[in-house]
């Protein structure tokens, strides 16, 4: 996750400073999908429960 800030020109001292949503933000996908809401979580597990 370093190297990849480092790409984008944050630095180390700023990489630790930034919070998970601005990092998310800094990282997210043009046009990429939405994340899993709680619904569709609960049928994934319902299909694929971890006994």
């Amino acid at each position: 996750m370093l190297r990849a800030a480092a790409r984008l020109g944050v630095g180390p001292e700023g990489f630790w400073r930034l919070s998970l949503r601005e990092w998310r933000m800094l990282t997210a996908r043009p046009g990429g999908g939405a994340p899993m809401g709680r619904g569709a979580f609960e049928r994934m597990a319902e299909a694929w429960p971890d006994d």
